[in-house]
């Protein structure tokens, strides 16, 4: 590969000017909404309802002028009623897990394949993949769009993809010595999984040849990055999608590690305040809203992630020129709301690890009297499991405080045996909320 594109894959994009992607931008806004409105009658109905036409959008400027949309909206249109293309047009078809309710489905044009892939090569190539090397992929294949996801930027680039798919540990860590893979992929929770399997194993990090791995499909700290590093001896990155959009590839970080460059001439995001839905300038936190400007199939306008982070337009260090979002803290609608206190299972993750224990842990909310309680469980590991019955109080204790200390709101903890809480080869249950309204 050219030195060039050893630092980046579109060079021409990733450090445009703003002048000029907010050409693109425009350009491809004004598109993107004709499209709806000519193609999509649930965006059509909304558009008349607020007396708004597609010649009323004539720039970037004017994204805060269209409607949002919600993911009830791609469920009540269940499946394909938010489709902008014809099928003889679909070429792919992905859907989410549905676990709270119908699944919300995704369609693909040849474009929008290649599209998703530009996304996911940017990720590769900014954290120093090449055509050299073995991208070891266990997101999961198949409805999820983690795995093809990462798989056809392998490709894009010219290295080769190993679809190793989730599940089956042991093999995963054979194919890692056997075939030298250099770039791990797989959620930050698998990550961990897979080191602590390798340090039982007696395999030193060091003895692999994997130098770099990108984790994401779940919120993640700047501690589990520490101890996924610790753990695998690799640079940890994070990515960032949502299958609605795209998958992976909407954001990912650079060697800076320092916010998630999000591909902005696709995907093009605000931040708005969850309660009055108006924007909010950069550097505040708030919902990340997306609108699929590079898109055919299926273009959503000002789509509301529930994911909560902000934007920065200072230029990166690595050169790169996108907008930057920060790691999302949380989610509106993952977010725990104890005794009138707003509490993300992230925070508790950055205090277990500062308190030195293992991320293996489940937040059990319940409801006794009125009132709302929080328990965390959290997993010993081989040592603590071997001290004094005071010794582990003691520990509870500490950790316990630190978490008053951060929530504001109190929580048992209850300190378990080591590998009794359930793994997961996707993404961790972190929550398990008990209470009745």
């Amino acid at each position: 590969m050219a030195e060039k594109i050893d630092r980046y894959y579109q060079a021409q994009i990733e450090t445009a000017s703003g002048e000029e992607l907010r050409e693109i931008q425009s350009r491809r806004l004004i598109r993107a909404v004709k499209s709806c409105y000519e193609n999509v009658p649930f965006y059509k109905k909304k558009f008349d309802e607020m007396g708004l036409s597609p010649e009323d959008i004539k720039s970037i400027d004017d994204i805060s002028k269209l409607p949002l949309t919600e993911k009830q909206d791609l469920r009540d249109n269940y499946p394909f009623g938010l489709f902008a293309v014809g099928k003889e047009k679909i070429v792919r078809v992905h859907a989410s897990s549905g676990t709270t309710g119908k699944q919300t489905v995704v369609g693909y044009t040849k474009k929008d394949i290649d599209t998703w892939s530009n996304g996911t090569a940017r990720a590769l190539v900014a954290v120093g993949a090449t055509n050299e090397d073995y991208i070891h992929i266990s997101y999961g294949y198949g409805l999820f769009t983690g795995g093809l996801g990462l798989h056809y930027g392998a490709e894009k680039i010219g290295a080769a993809a190993i679809p190793v798919s989730s599940g089956n540990t042991s093999r995963q860590i054979q194919i890692i010595q056997d075939y030298g893979s250099n770039i791990l992929c797989c959620t930050p929770s698998y990550a961990v999984y897979i080191g602590e399997t390798l340090h039982r194993a007696g395999i030193s990090p060091d003895s692999l040849k994997l130098r770099a791995g990108i984790f994401g499909a779940e919120p993640w700290s700047e501690n589990m990055r520490l101890k996924i590093e610790e753990l695998l001896g690799l640079d940890a990155y994070d990515i960032y999608g949502l299958s609605e959009i795209a998958g992976p590839g909407v954001s990912f970080e650079c060697r800076q590690k320092n916010g998630l460059h999000v591909c902005e001439d696709y995907f093009y995001p605000e931040i708005i305040d969850p309660e009055t839905l108006r924007p909010l300038p950069d550097g505040l936190y708030g919902e990340l809203v997306f609108t699929c400007i590079g898109k055919e199939a299926l273009p959503l306008i000002r789509y509301r992630t529930r994911d909560i982070t902000a934007l920065t337009r200072k230029k990166c260090e690595c050169g790169r020129t996108l907008v930057r979002m920060r790691k999302p803290k949380g989610r509106t609608d993952d977010m725990l709301i104890i005794r009138g206190v707003n509490v993300f299972p992230s925070q508790v993750e950055h205090v277990i690890l500062s308190c030195g224990i293992e991320p293996n842990y489940q937040i059990i909310v319940d409801r006794k009297n009125s009132l709302d309680t929080m328990t965390v469980k959290i997993e010993m590991n081989d040592s603590m499991f071997s001290d004094s019955v005071r010794e582990i109080e003691s520990v509870e204790l500490k950790i316990k405080a630190a978490l008053m200390s951060v929530l504001g709101v109190s929580a048992g903890v209850m300190l378990v045996e080591p590998r009794t809480l359930p793994r997961s080869e996707g993404k961790a249950v972190r929550v398990i909320d008990n209470r009745k309204d």
